[in-house]
């Protein structure tokens, strides 16, 4: 009589680890889900000290800005191509 009952819990066991298993290695908070969230925090990561480098560098901009008139002449002349009234530019074509 013992048997059967045995045989029931026995078959009960492996359905629940199965079903364990299933959330495990499938089901949601599976450890495949985890290693994919580990991977996003890591490129976000990245991103995020591409992103504090770059407004260090333009806060340090700004500061140049703020301090002194070079910096803007110099920016002037680069990137707009002026030049100072009385300041004759010369450009050598090749």
């Amino acid at each position: 009589m013992t048997r059967p009952n045995t045989y029931w819990l026995f078959v009960v066991l492996i359905l629940m680890l199965a079903g364990l298993q299933y959330r495990l290695w499938v089901g949601d908070g599976s450890l495949a889900q985890v290693k994919d969230l580990q991977g996003q925090i890591a490129d976000q990561k990245g991103e995020n000290e591409r992103l504090l480098e770059r407004n260090r560098i333009l806060e340090a901009e700004v500061l140049e800005l703020k301090k002194g008139m070079e910096t803007v002449e110099e920016r002037a002349r680069h990137e707009l191509g002026m030049v100072k009234e009385g300041e004759t530019l010369y450009q050598i074509a090749e």
